[in-house]
C-alpha cells in the first residue's frame, strides 16, 4: 500500500512473516533469533502471580536510571518504543518537526497521525548515507534520527548527531539497536549535557520481547514529565516490568555484550558472502555496524518473490522514505542460517531461463 506521502509508512518487517510466511526462514524481522533465553523466560513467569495486583514500575525505572548512571527523573517506561513515538508526537507542542530519512518509518507517522506537518531530510547512497547536520533545517524544532539506522546500519558518530542540538530544538535519537554495537560505541543515552536531547531505547530486540512491548525513554525530567502526562494509567503490564529490570542487570549486559560481538562477527560473514555477488551487480551500503545490513541489486521486487517461494524471508526497502524497489534489508543471522541464505541467493539470482 502506497500513501499520499508515497510510501506505506506502517509496513514493517513482520509483513513479511505473518500469513503465509509462517514457514519461512525470518531474515526480514531484526528481533536476535534464539530470544528470550531461558532464563529471561524463567524470570517473566515468575511475574504472573502478581497479575492480581496494579503495575507497580518504581523498580524497573530505578535499575534503567542505574544502568545509564542516570536520576531517576530522567526515565520514562513505555509499551516498546513504539509508544515513545507516539507520546513525543501527542505531548510536544512543535512547529516544524523533521525527520531524518531513510529510517524506522514510526516516528513519522505518529507524527502526521497527530496532526503535525513532517519534512524530511533524505541521506544520500552517493554520501554512505551519512549524517551532514547542515543538512537539517534551521528552524526545525524536533529533529528524529536513528543510530545505528535502520534500515541502512550506519552508525553516525555521537558528536555529529549532537551538533543537530539546539536551543529550543528536541533532538530524538531512536538507540533501539545501539546494544547490538560492541561497546556501544556513539551512544548518547548516558549524556545530559545535550540541550533537548531525548533518547529512546528498546529492549524487545536483542532480547526477543517484540511480543511483550517494553522500552524507555531517558530525557530531561521536564520532558519526561509531559510524555508521563500523556501515558495512560498502568501503561507497562508487570510481565514488562519484570523484563525490564532483568535486562538491564549485570547478567543480562554481559549477555547482551557478548551477543554484540557474535552479531558482529556473522555479519562479517554474511557481508563476505554477499560480496561474491558484486558481478551480479548487489550492493552493500555501509560501513554496516547493525544487525542487519542494506543491499542494492537490480530487479530486487522480483528477486524477493523467488527468495519467498524458496523459503526465505527478506524485508522489502521501498517502503522507506529515500529508497526504492532496488533496495532489500537482511537481518544477521547465525552462520549456517547465512550459508543456507546465500546458497538460495545464488538460485534468486538466476532467471528461471538461464
Amino acid at each position: 500500500m502506497r500513501t499520499e506521502h508515497g510510501h506505506d509508512l506502517r509496513h514493517h518487517g513482520d509483513a513479511e512473516v505473518r500469513d503465509d510466511g509462517g514457514s519461512l526462514v525470518d531474515l526480514a524481522v531484526n528481533v536476535r533469533a534464539d530470544t528470550p533465553p531461558t532464563w529471561l523466560r524463567e524470570h517473566i513467569a515468575a511475574s504472573l502471580g502478581g497479575l492480581a495486583a496494579y503495575p507497580d514500575g518504581r523498580t524497573a525505572r530505578a535499575a534503567v536510571a542505574a544502568r545509564h548512571g542516570l536520576p531517576v527523573e530522567r526515565v520514562l517506561l513505555t509499551a516498546g518504543a513504539a509508544e515513545a513515538f507516539v507520546l513525543l508526537a501527542r505531548a510536544l507542542k512543535v512547529r516544524r518537526p523533521v525527520v531524518v530519512h531513510p529510517q524506522f518509518t514510526e516516528p513519522e507517522a505518529a507524527l502526521r497521525d497527530a496532526g503535525h506537518p513532517v519534512g524530511r531530510v533524505l541521506l544520500r547512497e552517493a554520501d554512505g548515507f551519512r549524517l551532514d547536520p547542515a543538512a537539517v533545517p534551521e528552524d526545525a524544532d524536533l529533529v528524529v534520527i536513528g543510530n545505528p539506522t535502520n534500515p541502512t546500519s550506519v552508525l553516525h558518530p555521537a558528536d555529529t548527531i549532537a551538533r543537530l542540538a539546539r536551543p529550543g530544538r528536541v533532538l530524538v535519537v531512536d538507540e533501539a539497536f545501539m546494544d547490538a554495537v560492541p561497546g556501544e560505541c556513539e551512544a548518547l543515552a548516558d549524556r545530559v549535557d545535550v540541550p533537548g536531547l531525548v533518547v529512546l531505547r528498546s529492549l524487545t530486540k536483542t532480547w526477543g520481547l517484540a511480543g511483550l512491548r517494553i522500552g524507555y525513554v531517558l530525557a530531561a525530567p521536564e520532558t519526561v514529565e509531559d510524555l508521563q502526562r500523556a501515558q495512560p494509567l498502568w501503561p507497562v503490564s508487570t510481565p514488562a516490568l519484570a523484563a525490564a529490570e532483568a535486562c538491564v542487570g549485570p547478567r543480562a549486559l554481559a549477555e547482551a555484550a557478548h551477543a554484540a560481538h557474535r552479531i558482529a562477527a556473522d555479519r562479517a560473514h554474511l557481508l563476505a558472502g554477499l560480496a561474491r555477488f558484486a558481478p551480479a551487480g548487489l550492493r552493500v551500503a555501509g560501513p554496516a555496524r547493525g544487525p542487519f545490513v542494506l543491499v542494492r541489486l537490480p530487479r530486487a521486487s522480483a528477486v524477493r518473490q523467488r527468495l519467498r517461494d524458496l523459503g526465505y524471508a527478506v524485508r522489502r526497502g521501498d517502503t522507506f522514505p529515500g529508497l526504492d524497489q532496488d533496495w532489500l534489508r537482511l537481518a544477521v543471522r547465525d552462520r549456517r542460517t547465512t550459508d543456507g541464505f546465500l546458497r538460495v541467493l545464488e538460485r534468486a539470482l538466476t532467471p528461471a531461463d538461464a
